[in-house]
Formats: C-alpha cells, structure tokens, sequence
C-alpha cells in the first residue's frame, strides 16, 4: 500500500492555477481584472475575492466558507501566475508579505487595506508559487511590529520554524461510496466504537527518538489493518491542526486550517481520510475552539491588541492552560471558527467533530473564584455570546453536512447538551460521559472485599443517561499526570487485573452509548502515556496482554454484530435491570433490547474472585439463552474452566413468560446470554 500511495501523493505536490473558490469555478462571479482596473506596475496588484455579501456575513458571524477567500490562493491574473493574499488585521496600519521570495523584506510586498472598514489587507504577488515559505509584516497598534503566521494557511512549516507555505488542498477523492452511506454508520441507531489516538506516538520509526515520525502514507499503510483487525467503527484522531509544541499533544494550535506536518502534507493527510473510509472506517477529528497559545507567531495580539481574543482577562485568559480565550462575541471570530469547522468536513471529509473542553466554553466562571469572573445580564454564570455561538456552529455543520456528528467534551450537569436547538438544547450529537467514567473507574479500583458498599457507583449512570445522547470515554486523559495506566487502576495480583480489566470493558461494551478507548488500553500498556515514545507493542508477546487485546477485538464484533447493543442504544426500551439484589455478593445483571425480541441479551457480572455455580436469575420472555461471550475465556487469558453451554429456563409462573434459570458465573467476569 505504501508505494502506490508514494505514486497516488506524489501527483499533488504543487498545485497551480487553482482558484479555489466553486462561484470562480463556476463562472457565477466574474474574475475581478474583468470588471477592475488591476494595475500591473506595483509590486503588489490591486485584487480582491471578496464580495459586498461575504464582507457583510464575515462581520456578522454568518460565513461559514471563509477558507476559500483568506488565505493563500494560487491564481493566473492577465496572464501571469503568482499568489493571492487576504488576511485580517482591523487595527494594522500596515501589512505586507514577507518570505523567502523576497529576503524576508518587510517592504517589498505592502498589501492594500480594503476601504469598507472591514480590516481585510489584500493584494496580488506574481510569481509566488505554491510551496514558497511566507509570513505577514503587521505594524500593528500603537506602532508594535510582529511576524504572524497566516491563520488560514493550509500548510506550515514543520516546528520548530513558524513560518505559513502557500498551498492548497485539493484532493482527487475516491471514497464515494463511503460519503454516500455514511448517514448509516454515523446514526445514533448504529454501533459507534471509536478509537482514540494520537498520531506521532502510536508508532514510530524509532521508539526512543521522540523527533521520529511515521509519516500520513506509513500511518496509513500500518493503522487500517489494525482498526480492521480489532473492530473499531471509526478513529479519532487527537487534534492535528497545526501546533508548535508537542507537549501540548495539539490542544495549543497555531494553524487552525492545516494538518500539521510533521507527518506530511495536506494531500498526504486527506490520504489517510480516504483511505480509511475506503477501508469501512470514520474519522472524528478533536477540535479546539476554546483557546489558544500565546506563541509570537499565532493568534494572540494579532494586529497588536486583542484581535481574536477578549480584550478583558476574566473572559480572555485560561487559567488552566495559560492560553487565550476566543473572543465569541466578535463577528468576524465567530466566522473564523465556524468557518474552520466548516473546512474540515468540506476538505477533508470529516466525519464529525469532537469539540474539546465545552464545559470553559460556556460557564464565565470555569476555573475562577469569586471577584475572578463577572455574571452575565442575567446574573448567571453563562457565557451569552458563546452558547450562541455553539448552537449557530451545530445548526451550520448539521445543516450542510447531516450526516455526521458532533460530539461535546463537556464535564458539568448543563442540560441539554446533545438536544437539538429547537428543543432549547446546544446542538451536539453525543456527550462524553464523564460521570459514568469517573464512577466506573472508582468503582472497578476498589477491592472487591468492598464492592459490595459501592454498588450504586455502579449502577448510578442509568439514573441520567436517558437525559442526554452519550459516549462512554476512557480517553487520553485517564492514563497520564500520576492517573497510572488502565491496568494498574485495577486491584489484585495479576491474574485479578486482568480479570478486572476484561469485565470493566465488557460493562462498557454493553453499557448503552457509543464507546471511545484510548490507544494501547485495547492491550494493557503498563505505563503511562508517554507522547515522546510509542506504546508498548512488544507487551503483546505476553499472554496476559495479547488475551486482553483479543477481548476487546471480540467486544468490538459483539458490539457490531448484536442489534440489541446499539439500536436503541439512546432509548429508555434498550435497556432493563434484572437483578440489582445481591448486594453483598456483588452480582449484577441488566438486559440489553433490540427491536426485536428475540435479539435480547442478557448480561451478568460477578464482581468477586468467588465462583459461583448453579446462580439464579429470574428473566421474562425467553426460555433457552446460550452464552455468546465470557471474558474468563481462555483465549482472553481468563480461567476457561467456567462456562454455559445451552441454558433452559424453568417457569415460575404458569400464567406469564417468566423463568428461573442457572448459570455458572467465573471469578471477576462479565457473561453475555442470548
């Protein structure tokens, strides 16, 4: 696969000629040296994209294609190539080019300020290419003088050089047939597993050089064999927009509309996309529209004051990160934004978005104390400007891309996350649920011996999951800063983590919801995650882990291939407790509904190192179950002494459909019945 990828990537290194915007294409707007008197003699030449209604929608907060006029666009003006430049600075007094076409001379290539006010500085370079390295001059507020990156660029120099490349991101798609079903794949109604990872350090070339990368076409040739092989329906790739520190694992960006490239190109990484939706596969990608770093060539103090950000701290700063907040209220950055969620599902075809840290998005108050934060008009703790902007960004993605999802990282009780707008609801598809994690995870780190007092942590998410559309993480953020790794939060000697494991994931596997698992808790790396390194892929040559690896590869199947786990998967009549009355015993069991009934399972979980034969359980409806899935199986490492072949009920009650049956429940398993 690589090689012909190499052949397939290498027909899109330098694109020319390409307008880049479909009304050009199309013929709708006439080029503007037809109806414009461009004048030739200047270094830069009189041009201009945009129009009365774009500027006009850009200061309003309702341009959602902002990606086809700022920027960097290669165009052929009277006859002569070159490259098109747009870039806001509302306070610059003045602006030019600067690259190395022309030494980096801050007053070679001035562009022109447009004169509606709107800030935009445009202008026409000819002979700038595609691949030129370039940044923006700006002599900003009060005389201050910066080097900016563009906030458009498509593509950027690999870190640690800051500087933006002129280039564009056409791609020669071929997965058609993927865009024309992925409605199905991406319903509420269908299995949702997603995995989580990030790029550099799933694999390297040089596990002990953190400055080794694979790169798109050797991800590429190595992951979808994998996510094949292990059964996950979709990826989520932690966000690879441009960033200048790695340790930052992409949160802090700089390059909101460029895939980063350490890895490669543009063309390179929507390669990757294709060929993963060729393979069966969706991708979500992590999205950051809650702030941003205050390196000399971002975002922060663009023109010289607070361009992108709020100018007053309590609404502007984040404690948490020392970053800068995106000012919501603001018409032009709230076009930006919307219009960068917009660009990675036009180019690149994404699936959906998982918008990170919504929770700081909304709340005035998310990390301040008291005198820290002032209320809104109302006296609340909501940020006004910025529930707006979310509900308009949901209803703009789900308006021109219905197919995919929106997933909120949102960590408090707002209601109505994943409601839609016209319900008074924010908009987004799904809601990472991170009580249920934090629950389950406290639950399973217990001693069994107390178990037995914490069984509500257990069954407690069934109280509110109906209130929301939610996806169960264990994500990135579980397993670093001093959390341990997933197999280490598990108590027992060995065999006992591993046992725990295995049933923590086949709880969440038939827990309603989509699924997300970070990379490498599918084997059990027994250190934490390390962004400088890879994962521990030689654990696999062990049985303990590769068994573990082989339990959630069969979870995975059993998650796609049993309606009753994902049609009603969001609905009250997906799910029923059985038996909640052995407390002391730590013996649990739920049903799991599918639209038709004789797709029911049943799932019981023996949370103690005893044994227990013969155990009785009272079920309605059906009288023969058979065991589908036992997480003590051999094959995952477990015991394979204790199993249920054929299973018959007997009646308890003459006049109705309930049976008394008995199992055999393993030490530290789950057991699925169908």
């Amino acid at each position: 696969m690589f090689n012909s990828a190499k052949k397939n990537i290498k027909n899109f290194g330098v694109i020319q000629n390409q307008v880049g915007i479909a009304a050009l294409k199309s013929g709708l707007i006439p080029p503007y040296e037809t109806v414009q008197f461009v004048d030739t003699q200047r270094s830069v030449w009189n041009y201009s994209l945009f129009t009365d209604k774009d500027i006009t929608n850009f200061q309003q907060g309702t341009h959602n294609t902002l990606y086809h006029l700022f920027g960097n666009k290669q165009l052929e003006v009277s006859g002569t190539k070159g490259t098109y430049f747009a870039v806001w600075a509302p306070n610059a007094t003045f602006v030019s080019v600067i690259g190395y076409f022309n030494e980096w001379d801050k007053t070679a290539h001035p562009l022109m300020v447009r004169l509606d006010h709107s800030g935009i500085w445009e202008g026409f370079i000819p002979h700038v290419k595609a691949g030129d390295a370039y940044k923006y001059h700006i002599v900003g507020f009060q005389g201050m003088e910066l080097d900016k990156g563009d906030p458009f660029a498509h593509y950027w120099e690999k870190r640690p050089y800051t500087a933006s490349i002129a280039w564009q991101t056409d791609f020669n798609w071929k997965d058609v047939e993927w865009m024309q079903t992925r409605k199905e794949k991406n319903s509420l109604n269908a299995p949702i597993s997603v995995y989580e990872m990030h790029l550099a350090s799933w694999m390297r070339p040089d596990k002990n050089n953190e400055e080794a990368y694979n790169s798109y076409c050797q991800i590429t040739e190595r992951l979808i064999p994998y996510l094949k092989k292990m059964g996950f329906t979709h990826v989520e790739f932690m966000p690879v927009m441009e960033h200048p520190f790695d340790g930052s694992w992409g949160y802090q960006g700089t390059g909101y509309f460029a895939p980063t490239s350490r890895f490669g190109n543009p063309q390179e990484f929507a390669f990757l996309i294709d060929s993963l939706h060729q393979a069966g596969i969706g991708v979500f990608l992590d999205w950051v529209p809650s702030h941003f770093p205050y390196d000399a060539h971002g975002l922060f103090m663009f023109d010289g004051t607070h361009t992108y950000e709020y100018a007053d701290m309590r609404k502007g700063y984040h404690p948490d990160w020392s970053s800068y907040i995106f000012n919501y209220k603001r018409g032009e950055v709230k076009s930006f934004l919307i219009s960068n969620a917009h660009f990675w599902c036009d180019a690149f075809h994404a699936d959906g978005l998982r918008v990170d840290a919504v929770s700081s998005i909304l709340r005035l108050d998310y990390s301040r104390n008291e005198g820290q934060w002032e209320p809104n008009e109302f006296g609340g703790n909501g940020n006004l400007e910025a529930i707006a902007f979310v509900k308009d960004l949901n209803e703009t993605l789900y308006r021109n891309f219905p197919d995919i999802q929106t997933i909120a990282e949102e960590a408090t009780d707002w209601p109505k996350i994943s409601k839609p707008t016209y319900e008074g609801g924010l908009g987004f598809g799904m809601k990472w649920m991170m009580g249920w994690m934090h629950d389950t995870l406290d639950y399973f780190k217990a001693d069994p011996i107390f178990r037995s007092v914490l069984q509500d942590k257990f069954t407690f998410s069934m109280m509110y999951f109906f209130n929301e559309n939610f996806m169960l993480p264990l994500s990135h953020d579980e397993v670093v800063h001093g959390k341990s790794p997933m197999i280490y939060k598990m108590p027992g000697d060995e065999w006992q983590k591993f046992a725990n494991l295995r049933t923590l994931y086949a709880y969440m596997f038939t827990h309603p919801g989509a699924k997300l698992l970070f990379m490498g808790n599918e084997f059990g790396v027994t250190n934490e995650w390390n962004y400088k390194s890879e994962l521990q892929w030689e654990l696999l040559q062990y049985a303990p882990h590769a068994g573990l690896q082989q339990c959630v590869q069969q979870l995975n199947h059993l998650y796609k291939n049993e309606p009753a786990l994902f049609e009603l998967q969001f609905s009250p009549e997906g799910f029923e407790w059985v038996d909640l009355n052995h407390r002391y015993e730590c013996v649990m069991a739920f049903k799991r509904k599918g639209k038709k009934a004789t797709d029911d399972l049943l799932i019981i979980f023996n949370m103690t190192p005893l044994v227990h034969y013969n155990w009785e359980v009272h079920v309605y409806g059906k009288p023969e179950w058979k065991e589908i899935f036992n997480s003590d199986n051999q094959q995952f490492y477990g015991s394979g002494n204790i199993q249920n072949n054929n299973i018959i009920g007997e009646k308890v009650y003459i006049e109705e459909e309930w049976y008394r049956i008995k199992v055999n429940l393993p030490a530290l398993s789950a057991i699925v019945l169908k």
